[in-house]
Parts: structure tokens; sequence; C-alpha cells
């Protein structure tokens, strides 16, 4: 599905010089009839074939910056839905919020269509970061790469199962805070069927085949005793985060 830009055209507007009282005007049917000047918003780069059925409008702010303007994100997504409605009862309409890393830095409105998957904004940004992957490695530690979903070991890629490179990056996404096996089955197994989703010890044993693939980097994944695992960063670990938040963030 592609994309459509919207362009308005603004009327021109024109200085007529006064008339002379003693003059008197062009007869009408002398007088050419102006133009009529469409104001109305044109849709431009519509493909054959293809008809627009609606739009999209990215609205750039964080909390910090909405609540300086004396308002919030709900406050401004409720009054953009009014004012829809009063213009066009029969529009329907449907508000998501962006959400990003906390100091993930960047234009506001730039993190919200790569957050949103802009197709635009996520060709720009792949051509802005693109590097050879060699020279994405560390020559020595750990790199835990959410953008490419790989766990990186002294430049030796480590094959991971799906759920264990899951389990990895919920704990480093949430770093330094303890996280209950509960939760922990809870949040990856959300989907699963009820036969599929494991217990407590299944979790455990989890837990141990990732502590075995990080081999002697094993300790940035801490047990808790009696409460459950925390990531901890070491000064050999680097993180690379994805363009947009990882869905277990939403």
């Amino acid at each position: 599905m592609s994309l459509a830009t919207i362009d308005t055209a603004f009327p021109r507007t024109s200085t007529v010089s006064p008339v002379s009282p003693v003059r008197r005007a062009v007869a009408p049917a002398a007088a050419a009839a102006p133009a009529p000047v469409d104001s109305a918003p044109r849709i431009r780069a519509v493909p054959e074939g293809t008809e627009a059925r609606g739009f999209v409008l990215y609205v750039g702010i964080d909390e910090a910056k909405a609540a300086a303007d004396g308002t919030d994100l709900g406050q401004l997504v409720e009054a953009l839905k009014r004012l829809t409605a009063e213009l066009s009862p029969s529009a329907e309409t449907y508000a998501a919020v962006a959400l990003a890393p906390a100091g993930a830095g960047g234009r506001d409105v730039d993190v919200v269509r790569l957050a949103l998957q802009d197709p635009s904004a996520i060709a720009k940004h792949r051509q802005t970061v693109a590097v050879d992957e060699d020279e994405d490695r560390a020559a020595s530690g750990v790199v835990v790469d959410i953008s490419r979903k790989r766990l990186v070991l002294d430049n030796q890629t480590v094959a991971l199962t799906y759920k264990e490179f899951e389990l990895l990056q919920y704990l480093v996404l949430r770093e330094g805070r303890t996280i209950e096996r509960s939760e922990l089955i809870s949040s990856l197994w959300s989907d699963a069927d009820e036969d599929e989703v494991p217990n407590e010890r299944t979790i455990d044993v989890h837990v141990r085949r990732l502590r075995s693939k990080l081999a002697r980097y094993e300790d940035i994944v801490r047990t808790v005793r009696g409460v459950g695992y925390r990531f901890d960063r070491h000064a050999d670990v680097s993180i690379r985060y994805a363009s947009a938040p990882s869905p277990d963030l939403f």
C-alpha cells in the first residue's frame, strides 16, 4: 500500500485600485468573469487504479513538551478526533502512540514516523545507518544487537533460538530491574496455547541454556534468589537498539 501526499492550494491575492466616482465602471457584459479559485486540498501522486482511503498525520511531541504547553497527549488525540468528527461525521479515526527507548534522541516527528513504520522514513533511516556487518561487531566482549536480533560474543555470532533471544532482550530492555519468573511467562508466552505455556521451572531451564551460550559472560544474567532474574551491564557489554521500540514495550 502506497502513501499519497496532500498539497494545499492557497488562493492568490491581488490589489485593486479604487474606482473614481466620476468614471463609470465597465459594463458587466464586457467584464471578464474571474476564474474560480480552488482552495480545497488536492491529493497528488495517486497511482492509476487506486483511490485515497484516508491519511496519516504524524504529530511529534513528547509528554514533557505537551505538559509545558498545558496539555497532554490524550487531550491532543481527543481534540483532533473531535475536529475530524465535526468536519466529516462519516470519517473513522484511529490513534496510535509511538513509544521509544528513553533518551533515544532525534526529532520527535522522525521517531514517530519510524516507530509507526512509515515506509519513506524507514528507507531513509536504512540509507543513513547502513554499514557493513563486520564493522558492526566488537573485537571482544558482548554485543546484544536488538535491531538485528542477534548476539555477538568476541566477534562471533551466537546461534540463539527465537525464545532465547526474546528472553535476553526482555531482560536487557529492563536493565537493572529484577524480573519475576511469572512476569516472563505472562509476557513472553502471552499468545501461546495453554499446553505450551511453561512453568517457572521451565523458565529456569531456558535461562540455563541462555547462560551456557553466553559462556564466560554468563554473569550478565543474574539470578536473584527467590525472585527471578536481572540483566546487569558490564563494561564489555554493548547494546545496539532498534530504530523503533521493541514490541514487548507496547
